[in-house]
């Protein structure tokens, strides 16, 4: 139970940089934050210590197609945010992102 607390603390205290970031000059810097990999290592760490190397090696591959996602989320909500309200154009950039997502996983359930 007190990994789950950890894992906890870690995602607050990443929302707390955020936060503080994006009221700095140097509020750009808050986008930058989501990218660390905080999930990412704990998710290497747990797969990689009760799974196989070829699984890691699977979920590290899987997690490169998972920029896909990510990236066509920005680019809708770059071309949105000037268009629409703001959270019309989160909205929009978060079903862009879902979309792609489970399209993602039924291709890589394919292969």
């Amino acid at each position: 139970m007190s990994s789950w607390i950890l894992k906890a603390m870690l995602g607050a205290g990443a929302v707390v940089l955020i936060q503080a970031l994006a009221l700095s000059k140097n509020f750009f810097l808050a986008g930058l934050v989501p990218l660390f990999p905080t999930f990412a290592l704990i998710s290497h760490y747990l797969v990689g210590t009760q799974r196989a190397v070829g699984d890691l090696k699977e979920t590290i591959l899987f997690g490169m197609g998972s920029l896909v996602p990510y990236f066509l989320y920005l680019g809708a909500l770059y071309m949105l945010v000037e268009r629409f309200r703001l959270p019309v154009a989160l909205a929009v950039a978060t079903a862009v992102w879902t979309v792609s997502a489970v399209a993602l996983v039924v291709l890589w359930g394919r292969s």
